[in-house]
């Protein structure tokens, strides 16, 4: 019996987005476990607390027995990868510029452990621009709700 390919998608998830729900599942048809990965870096400004984006994963993602949710702190997300066994890394790529910096941390990941592989994937077009910044940038205003609805799982705008 071959060994479950077990990935890990990492981000800030602040707030949880269209298209990091898109990349979530198309990890749980890739992967035989995908842990999904709060980075808590101190030296990010955020809006929500671990507590809260842990909470609002909870309420946007499918229900899956091959399903993670967790967080690291202060760490390289591949040392976390290695201590929790995670062959793989998933990453999304949205742009030219996502390229260039997936590209280098790909080869300095490859460096420190050889034996993660990282795997890209492109969202859809009418999801491939947002960004938890982009949301966060266009909350506010007189219809903001109509506006971001699109960009985010309705558990995630009720949250909001």
């Amino acid at each position: 019996m071959s060994t479950p390919r077990k990935a890990i998608y990492a981000g800030s998830f602040d707030p949880p987005t269209q298209g990091h729900v898109w990349m979530i599942e198309q990890g749980l048809e890739l992967f035989d476990e995908l842990i999904v990965a709060i980075g808590d870096n101190p030296h990010k400004q955020v809006t929500y607390s671990v507590d809260q984006r842990l909470e609002m994963l909870k309420l946007c993602l499918p229900k899956s027995t091959k399903l993670t949710i967790s967080h690291f702190t202060y760490s390289y997300l591949v040392d976390y990868s290695k201590e929790l066994g995670a062959q793989y890394i998933l990453r999304g790529i949205r742009s030219s510029t996502d390229y260039e910096y997936e590209r280098v941390m790909k080869q300095i990941n490859s460096d420190l452990a050889p034996e993660i592989n990282t795997v890209f994937l492109m969202p859809p077009r009418h999801i491939a621009e947002v960004s938890s910044s982009m949301i966060k940038s266009l909350i506010g205003p007189k219809g903001w709700e109509k506006t971001v609805a699109k960009y985010l799982p309705e558990s995630i705008l009720n949250k909001l």
